[in-house]
């Protein structure tokens, strides 16, 4: 008597499992770097040009503010101060303890104007017509962030100081366009006497 076996499926429900386990191992560690190693960003709009411009894939360190403190010029992601569900790309120009003055287009640190070389020429650090100034000695935990792009960032000029713990993380690499890939240049800053 001849029974009909099933028909060959060319994997054996060992592999199967292996497949399986595989896949959820990978999601699981695609997860755990996401979370806590580094994470992909889209630029949404002009604040940052020329530094980087709309629609440019970046990757963020989300490791190294656990080790050490942000250090002035560093390019963060952080949750907006005013709606924590928006994420937003700014340099750091005065770290916590500071004092920040701007006066039209100059920045100054405790009183030393800081000397922003990444900028184009005719950038101006405010958005409105006629003189600026504006003065804020930061907190313990709190940071002066700007746009590179000045007459397009909604900044630390009109929402204050950004909280320490709201930051994210640190961007380390531009990925996509590709003629821009790359890790990203820290600036060295003179703060001159004035």
């Amino acid at each position: 008597m001849l029974t009909e076996q099933p028909p060959y499926s060319g994997k054996s429900p060992e592999t199967a499992y292996e497949t399986l386990r595989t896949i959820v191992f990978v999601l699981m560690a695609a997860f755990l770097v996401r979370s806590f190693v580094a994470q992909p960003f889209v630029v949404q709009g002009r604040s940052m040009e020329p530094t980087f411009r709309h629609q440019e894939y970046l990757v963020v360190d989300k490791v190294k503010y656990r080790l050490e403190h942000p250090e002035r010029g560093d390019i963060i992601v952080f949750r907006a101060p005013e709606d924590p569900s928006q994420n937003y790309i700014k340099r750091i120009i005065a770290l916590p303890g500071e004092r920040v003055t701007i006066q039209d287009s100059t920045v100054s640190i405790n009183g030393q104007r800081l000397a922003e070389t990444y900028l184009n020429q005719n950038v101006a650090s405010d958005d409105t017509s006629g003189s600026f100034f504006l003065e804020k000695q930061l907190g313990p935990t709190e940071y002066f962030v700007l746009g590179d792009n000045r007459n397009h960032s909604s900044d630390s000029r009109s929402w204050g100081p950004l909280p320490a713990p709201n930051i994210i993380g640190r961007v380390l690499v531009t990925v996509f366009p590709l003629r821009d890939f790359g890790l990203i240049r820290q600036p060295e800053y003179q703060i001159l006497t004035q």
